[in-house]
């Protein structure tokens, strides 16, 4: 028998799963304890004795790096709210909901259909430079149906290779959302706070102010620096700042630290369990196909733009606008050059943007060195260049078209046995348009930096594609026959149902949307909180 002294906050639940030990062989080793979710800082408690291969079976869990449950145990247990994905959504509602409860009897659960890929963010990893991450998130990404969209299965989802960049929506493309403006904005300001978002990135760089001054000059007044998702922190006072990068990882680490929840990874919800137009719970499959029906008072889908969809329509769960309104934006990029001797020999980096107007439906970006607003992460030793190559881009609105869709086909399914989806996506002619004005735009820009061509003597343009913002297939609003959710996020028609992804956001806007996303995801728990009281 061993003996373990509680920290602060402990319970028996996450005793159990830090010192990996069943839950159910804890409960009758120590009876004085009358809820397994009870504070116990500072009590003793009695743990079994260690295995006899304790100790040699490190592979068993090189990749617990964070305390996972299993999903036999997570269908003993009746849950307030049952979270589906891990990505920028998922993550916001369980960081908000642990903030805000901290320990008090309610019980989280998670479920991940990928399984644990990276710890961090690629930009926190040495090793991954950001040539190598692209390399690298396409072996580990899946294509959508022959589109331009990739997801990636795991947890953290994109968040663990997305590129940081963390613009406010502009207020006049959210004025038609089923929300005040200034709740939005209160709503962003605890997004960044969570993400440490920051516009000094940049801060000294020669690059960035150079160019600021140029733009600036030409008429472009409102040019800003990037606003990151970068913790600048210097590590002081013994307290380490070493994940910089944000990811979702980042809002799980410090709601572990508030309150225990339980995370399956490997778990692919493949229903959602509804009685007398009631959530109650989702039925999981385990990676050897098991079955597991998890029960649960409220369900948060945040499995993304297209599997949040595909598991609301193969769960027989309907209405007009579930799946359908599918946007992302259109993005166009030109390569110009600089002279380099205009810039002093300490460069710096470079990120600015030029967020959208009412009469310029797009948002301006530009960075560089050539790899990139985060180069500090490139060693290779180069020559020091005549001429610097930058492409700077446009993310255009792209028009919420009913036609653009994802739909299942009853007749393929998956390993799973849950149909399979299509995903239909075209420009309408006014996104045509916006993509002509982007172009325009971004030359207007080139020139005002006082950039030239290349060699050929004409810029290097490159085709109009859809970025990875996709959005919009389980969006919210007040009529259920033009949204899938009520302005909080839940399903219309379906109580404790609550969508808190990309798929929820109304339209696309121009500006990236994984701030926009945190920020009603927040708003959603805050909801869920009032509600489960």
């Amino acid at each position: 028998m061993r003996i373990y002294i509680a920290k602060y906050g402990e319970t028996l639940r996450n005793i159990a799963q830090r010192q990996n030990v069943a839950l159910e062989e804890l409960v009758p080793l120590n009876p004085q304890v009358a809820s397994p979710d009870a504070n116990l800082s500072g009590r003793q408690i009695k743990l079994p004795p260690p295995s006899a291969s304790a100790g040699n079976r490190i592979t068993d869990f090189k990749n617990e790096w964070i305390p996972l449950t299993p999903l036999t145990r997570m269908a003993q247990t009746d849950y307030d709210v049952l979270i589906v994905g891990s990505g920028a959504g998922g993550g916001a509602v369980l960081w908000r909901l642990c903030q805000q409860w901290g320990i008090n009897g309610k019980k989280i659960g998670v479920v991940e259909a990928g399984d644990l890929l990276l710890p961090t963010h690629f930009y926190n990893i040495p090793t991954m430079s950001h040539p190598r991450a692209g390399r690298y998130f396409e072996k580990v990404s899946t294509p959508v149906d022959q589109t331009m969209f990739r997801e990636l299965y795991a947890f953290g989802g994109r968040t663990l290779l997305w590129g940081l960049l963390a613009p406010r929506m502009p207020a006049f493309e959210t004025a038609d959302w089923p929300l005040p403006a200034n709740e939005l904005q209160f709503y962003y300001s605890i997004a960044e706070r969570a993400m440490n978002v920051t516009p000094f990135y940049q801060k000294g760089s020669y690059f960035t102010s150079i160019l600021l001054d140029r733009l600036h000059n030409y008429g472009f007044i409102d040019a800003i620096p990037f606003p990151v998702a970068v913790d600048q922190e210097a590590t002081k006072y013994g307290q380490i700042h070493s994940n910089a990068a944000f990811s979702s990882i980042a809002l799980f680490a410090e709601a572990l630290n508030r309150r225990p929840f339980d995370l399956a990874v490997n778990s692919r919800a493949v229903e959602i369990i509804t009685e007398n137009k009631r959530v109650a719970g989702i039925r999981v499959m385990s990676a050897d196909k098991k079955s597991h029906v998890l029960k649960a008072k409220t369900v948060v889908l945040a499995a993304s733009t297209f599997q949040t969809p595909r598991l609301l329509l193969a769960s027989g769960i309907t209405g007009r606008a579930i799946g359908h309104y599918l946007t992302t934006h259109s993005l166009l990029g030109i390569a110009g050059y600089l002279d380099r001797k205009q810039f002093p020999e300490v460069l710096g980096n470079l990120g600015i943007v030029i967020p959208a107007r009412e009469d310029r439906p797009f948002q301006l970006g530009i960075d560089g060195p050539p790899q990139g607003y985060n180069a500090y992460q490139q060693y290779q030793i180069e020559p020091l260049q005549e001429q610097l190559r930058i492409v700077p881009g446009a993310f255009g609105a792209v028009e919420s078209q009913f036609e653009n869709r994802v739909e299942l086909d009853s007749a393929v399914r998956d390993e799973f046995g849950v149909p399979v989806i299509h995903v239909h996506f075209s420009y309408s002619k006014k996104d045509e348009e916006v993509i002509r004005q982007m172009k325009e735009g971004t030359l207007q820009l080139l020139s005002a930096v006082q950039a030239h061509p290349g060699e050929g003597g004409t810029f290097e343009v490159g085709p109009a594609v859809e970025a990875i913002h996709d959005s919009g297939t389980c969006r919210m609003g007040n009529d259920p026959d033009t949204s899938a959710t009520d302005r909080y996020g839940q399903i219309h028609g379906i109580s404790g149902l609550y969508v808190a992804d990309n798929s929820v956001i109304p339209s696309s806007g121009t500006a990236n949307p994984t701030l926009t996303t945190v920020a009603l995801a927040i708003r959603t728990a805050d909801y869920l909180i009032r509600q489960l009281k």
